[in-house]
């Protein structure tokens, strides 16, 4: 029988207890130490694009990572972080879900995610036990949990990833939200960047009728922007006689930069982190349909005709 994610949590955890390891290897070596056969081994989703097992190690991975337990240093590896060393030392039974909350990043995480139901008690992991909510509400919770998972790993990247990295990221959701007409006349307005992230102008339409002046700070999470980097941006807008701006951040705005932004003459829109991996998701920026569902319902003026 397939272990649920729960159950493999310490499994993964402790596969790169000796350093850095590539995920298809874990996969191989939990799936032999289970003693998957081969047919569990390759059981599918119903997308059929993965299998049940590797799905499962991947949100494993993802969980242990947004507890602060694992990094990922490249592509497909992930290491152990030095707080995931001290929890391997203490030597625990078991990790799931319980055991995670006692690390706040974790308790953050849960918490942006919001998985709960309608009626506040679908279980993020087996959202069908649930008999108080309806297959619908279940459907829908699980695609949220799913969804906002993906977000929070997105975001963690984006914030890993290098400033030229950044650079593109902006210029490709900015193309991909119907702004700047072409990547390469974006790029050529907006790629002339900061240490930290990226200072231009971009057309709010294809034709450059109106163009938006961008800031974009690739900021760890808690280095959030104050108010001050919002007044110097507001005195770019007007050495520009720009009249629209968009800041971006993959931290967050502090409650007097939103106040200042609010109070300023002109429309400045702040993107936080949170907010930038939602479009992201939204516009299919650095992830990609998997499966799509349809939930379908009678047509009742079918049989009333």
């Amino acid at each position: 029988m397939i272990p649920d994610y729960q159950t493999l949590m310490l499994p993964v955890l402790q596969s790169c207890a000796n350093g850095e390891v590539v995920t298809s290897d874990v996969i191989d070596t939990l799936a032999s130490e289970f003693k998957l056969t081969l047919e569990e081994r390759e059981q599918l989703l119903p997308s059929g694009k993965q299998s049940t097992f590797s799905n499962r190690i991947h949100w494993e991975k993802g969980y242990l990572k947004q507890a602060g337990l694992l990094s990922y240093p490249a592509r497909s590896h992930f290491v152990l972080t030095d707080e995931g060393k001290k929890v391997l030392e203490s030597r625990p039974d078991r990790i799931d879900n319980k055991f995670l909350m006692q690390f706040e990043a974790f308790q953050e995480f849960r918490t942006r995610k919001g998985t709960q139901s309608a009626n506040n008690a679908v279980e993020e992991q087996n959202p069908e036990t649930n008999e108080n909510a309806t297959p619908d509400e279940q459907l829908r919770a699980a695609h949220k949990a799913i969804g906002d998972a993906l977000t929070a790993d997105l975001l963690g990247r984006v914030r890993d990833a290098s400033p030229q990295f950044f650079e593109e990221l902006i210029v490709e959701l900015l193309i991909g939200m119907g702004y700047g007409g072409t990547s390469e006349n974006a790029g050529k307005a907006i790629g002339k960047s900061g240490d930290d992230g990226v200072d231009g102008v971009i057309d709010q339409d294809p034709i450059g009728v109106d163009q938006i002046y961008v800031q974009a700070k690739r900021n760890a999470e808690g280095n959030n922007i104050g108010a001050g980097a919002i007044r110097d941006f507001f005195g770019a807008l007007n050495l520009k006689k720009a009249q629209k701006g968009i800041f971006f951040t993959t931290a967050s705005f502090t409650s007097s930069a939103i106040q200042t932004a609010a109070d300023l003459g002109i429309r400045i829109v702040l993107i936080d982190g949170r907010r930038l991996a939602k479009l992201m998701l939204r516009y299919n920026i650095g992830c990609e349909d998997q499966e799509i569902l349809h939930l379908k319902k009678v047509d009742e003026e079918f049989f009333e005709r």
